[in-house]
């Protein structure tokens, strides 16, 4: 680490001092997760013949068949599809929720408006090609209380109202400034829905939250839940692909829209790929209470240098990110820069503002990583739009990101 000057070494040793029983708690989550994970690795049986990986239609490939009932086992469902060919998290829950979705049938997001790349998905955004509204599936949304909370009053109305096929449960933020939800209130939701609408299925978008807590959303009565092996599920290790878990029927009908009716979950080359996916789920735990750890800290420094952040050191944690509101573009943009400089890879690219696919806004990103896009190493990002909130996440180690954070905070407020 750079030299500090003596007011910021006073108020990182405070900060050191401030979070340190907290950072206990997540080592102790880790030994839990670890352990589930290290129980359906060996309750599987998996063998070195497991890590090879297939090619051409991939049939018989009894290392994918393998890592898919570990992921069932480790979350609790009743199947898995854990495939390289799923290119992003949105891709993933695209296909999870257009494969059980027909025509007429209605989409309903219990957690606010989803963010932009759904949007697009969807088709509530300009470009309308290929999206679920196109296709002829209904969408509606229950507003969030000012709070960031579920209006359940006017959920109860909108199930009533639209009978869903599927309500979807956003577990992350995305680009908004309300708190990511537990494992218990998205317990509490679900049950609201099934108690509320009973013929309807809860889908569970849980991208950044694997292994964040030491229990999962499919433990409490979710019908199916997707995620991105770049993030989380990963474990720093994946450099590609999704998961989807759930229902059996859900889960199929997901895969028939991955490959085509009559092939589903049978084919679908691994290739060099499986290594990589069994070794970084079961370093997944690990690497996600590292993530977790690095913005814990990063809330607690940001705080002590005046900056509104979510969540605070001290709050519950259900995902990798955190957000820090400056409420100035030109500060956001200088602190993203420093902590593009404290990157692994490309330290000496300047990131600016520019149009992304799947964003309305101008997106300004720090994105030194192994993996290109992948928000499970550290990294930083956010729309050019009010408040000006910056959106950290990730990190490979502890180390790493308390070396990136404190560098970028000294280089963009120690002038």
């Amino acid at each position: 680490m750079k030299e500090l000057p003596a007011e910021l070494a006073r108020i990182v040793k405070e900060v050191d001092e401030q979070i340190r029983g907290r950072l206990r708690e997540i080592d102790d989550q880790v030994v839990y997760n670890q352990a589930k994970v290290l129980q359906a690795f060996t309750d599987n049986q998996v063998a070195e013949a497991d890590l090879k990986g297939t090619n051409g239609y991939g049939d018989d490939d009894i290392g994918r068949e393998k890592l898919e009932r570990i992921y069932a086992q480790v979350f609790q469902t009743e199947d898995a599809l854990v495939r390289p060919q799923f290119v992003s998290g949105t891709h993933t829950l695209a296909v999870a929720l257009d494969g059980n979705l027909l025509p007429g049938e209605t989409l309903t997001y219990l957690t606010g408006m989803p963010y932009d790349t759904m949007q697009q998905v969807i088709g509530l955004a300009p470009k309308k090609r290929g999206t679920l509204m196109q296709k002829g599936v209904n969408f509606s949304y229950v507003p969030l209380t000012k709070e960031g909370g579920v209006d359940y009053a006017e959920a109860e109305k909108v199930l009533k109202r639209d009978n869903p096929h599927i309500v979807v449960i956003q577990r992350s933020r995305g680009y908004d400034t309300r708190q990511s939800y537990t494992v218990d209130q998205i317990k509490e939701m679900t049950a609201f829905v099934k108690k509320t609408s009973p013929d309807s299925l809860v889908f569970v978008d849980n991208c950044y939250g694997e292994f964040s807590e030491k229990h999962e959303p499919t433990e409490y009565g979710v019908d199916f839940m997707a995620g991105s092996l770049i993030k989380n599920a990963g474990g720093g290790i994946a450099q590609t692909g999704g998961y989807i878990v759930g229902k059996e029927e859900l889960v199929e009908n997901a895969a028939i829209r991955l490959t085509a009716p009559g092939i589903g979950k049978e084919e679908g080359a691994t290739l060099t790929n499986m290594h990589e996916f069994y070794e970084g789920f079961f370093l997944a735990p690990h690497t996600t209470g590292e993530a977790i750890k690095g913005m814990i800290y990063a809330a607690a420094l940001l705080e002590k240098m005046g900056y509104d952040v979510t969540p605070k050191w001290n709050d519950p944690r259900t995902d990798l990110i955190q957000t820090i509101i400056f409420g100035d573009p030109e500060k956001m943009i200088d602190f993203t820069k420093e902590v593009q400089k404290n990157s692994p890879i490309d330290s000496f690219v300047e990131p600016i503002p520019s149009e992304m696919p799947g964003y309305e806004d101008k997106v300004i990103m720090a994105a030194g990583n192994f993996v290109s896009g992948s928000t499970m190493e550290f990294s930083a990002d956010g729309p050019l739009r009010p408040p000006y909130a910056l959106y950290m996440q990730g990190g490979l180690t502890f180390a790493h990101d308390k070396i990136a954070i404190t560098n970028a905070v000294k280089d963009t407020f120690f002038k």
